[in-house]
């Protein structure tokens, strides 16, 4: 059974860090493009960041590039979102997730909770 499990969220100042982490189970973490998404109160869910599966290619949404960094490490099984000039518009719930083809279904981690103060 597929689990995703983030952490590293918390409350920070505005221009400060934060390291994300999502760890994948039960299935082969190798084999899929993975995506960082955030939800801020009353918005939708939007993709932020997405790398390949093998590492090689990432891409962000607009407001994050240049101060965001999506990684991977398929030995650990864990995916990373490096958070660097934090701004207050960064709030919210960041998400782990993959789609799965084959079946048609995107699987998500329980979120992990980001606030920066201003």
């Amino acid at each position: 059974q597929a689990q995703l499990v983030e952490s590293g969220g918390g409350l920070v100042e505005s221009g400060g860090s934060l390291t994300l982490s999502c760890t994948g189970t039960g299935f082969s973490f190798g084999a899929y493009d993975m995506n960082w998404w955030r939800q801020a109160p009353g918005k939708e869910r939007e993709m932020v960041a997405n790398i390949t599966h093998d590492g090689a290619f990432s891409n962000y949404t607009e407001s994050v590039k240049g101060r965001f960094t999506i990684s991977k490490d398929d030995i650990r099984r864990t995916l990373t979102l490096q958070m660097n000039s934090l701004k207050p518009e960064d709030s919210g719930m960041y998400y782990c997730s993959y789609y799965r083809r084959i079946n048609g279904q995107r699987y998500w981690g329980q979120g992990t909770q980001v606030t920066v103060s201003s």
